[in-house]
């Protein structure tokens, strides 16, 4: 996904010992398509390697409507999609062509640079249709952000899930109550898809470095503080925090080890260096970037 224009996410005051911020993400209105931004935000601008956090939808699209993010470009970062409710249609710049679905996980690793477009398909745009997802970007390390470009994707049969007292969920990158997703990263990272039931609980455990929830339905209470939808809860390091459903829960675990330096981000670009930014808009201002096979006729200019 691009980068599009949201104002930046607020904090809520309001919040338990164990729980280090809460963030209401902004919300834009792209073409009758809502996208709720918590990450990057200004005093925190990172979770983990997690640098960019879009909540896409839920929305729906009239017969002949849907997504059309035009071929842009990344650095430094690898790309997560993660759909509950309809599809996309990724193309990039290394030769790959392939549909999401709701449970399945898109990786794109831009390293030195990739370009890709996400749109809906020609067929769904046939009937009415709808989308629902998080879009968010990992920062790549040091050793890898310079490196070659990369894509893997993974279905959801496999990628493991647990069920448990009121409890059940799915592990999408990393380890969590004893299984561990197949997907391979750069960076230790943890991503998890929980559903609660109503008075469920589950603890998230202090192993580790830096946690995040985020709600995307229902109300949970932590420490006696209720937080209901479209909230993220950056964890306190160290604490092992219990989670309480107030009503059926659906939220979302992000996380993983503190990153290895600062990082930069311009529109689509992330880096730990402003000059590698630099060169970056330069190479696509130029034209320096390759191009996406079968969706090369059009792309999405650099901003002001």
């Amino acid at each position: 996904m691009s980068w599009l224009p949201c104002a930046d996410p607020d904090v809520d005051l309001n919040a338990p010992e164990s729980v280090e911020m809460a963030i209401l993400p902004r919300t834009g209105d792209i073409g009758n398509f809502e996208v709720h931004r918590a990450l990057p935000f200004k005093e925190k601008r990172m979770v983990g390697p997690f640098i960019f956090w879009d909540q896409m939808g839920p929305g729906e699209f009239l017969t002949g409507q849907g997504v059309d993010v035009r071929p842009h470009p990344h650095i430094g970062l690898s790309t997560v999609t993660y759909l509950f409710d309809g599809t996309m249609d990724h193309k990039d710049s290394i030769g790959n062509d392939m549909r999401i679905v709701p449970g399945d996980v898109n990786l794109m690793t831009a390293g030195s640079g990739i370009v890709h477009s996400e749109r809906t398909g020609l067929d769904i745009r046939q009937k009415p249709s709808s989308l629902y997802g998080i879009q968010s970007w990992l920062a790549q390390p040091l050793k890898h952000e310079n490196g070659s470009p990369a894509f893997s994707h993974t279905e959801k049969q496999d990628l493991p899930s647990f069920d448990e007292s009121g409890l059940k969920g799915r592990v999408i990158l990393g380890e969590f109550s004893g299984v561990s997703s197949p997907v391979q990263t750069q960076w230790d990272t943890l991503y998890v898809d929980f559903h609660l039931e109503n008075g469920g609980q589950v603890q998230i455990p202090n192993t580790t470095e830096e946690r995040a929830l985020y709600v995307l339905s229902g109300q949970i209470e932590i420490g006696g503080v209720t937080y209901d939808p479209q909230r993220m809860m950056v964890l306190r390091p160290g604490d092992t925090v219990t989670i309480k459903a107030l009503s059926p829960v659906h939220m979302m675990l992000l996380g993983g080890a503190a990153m290895d330096s600062k990082r930069y981000i311009f529109w689509n670009f992330v880096a730990s260096s402003k000059e590698r930014l630099e060169q970056a808009k330069e190479d696509w201002r130029e034209g320096r970037f390759d191009k996406v096979a079968g969706d090369d006729k059009e792309f999405i200019p650099l901003p002001d």
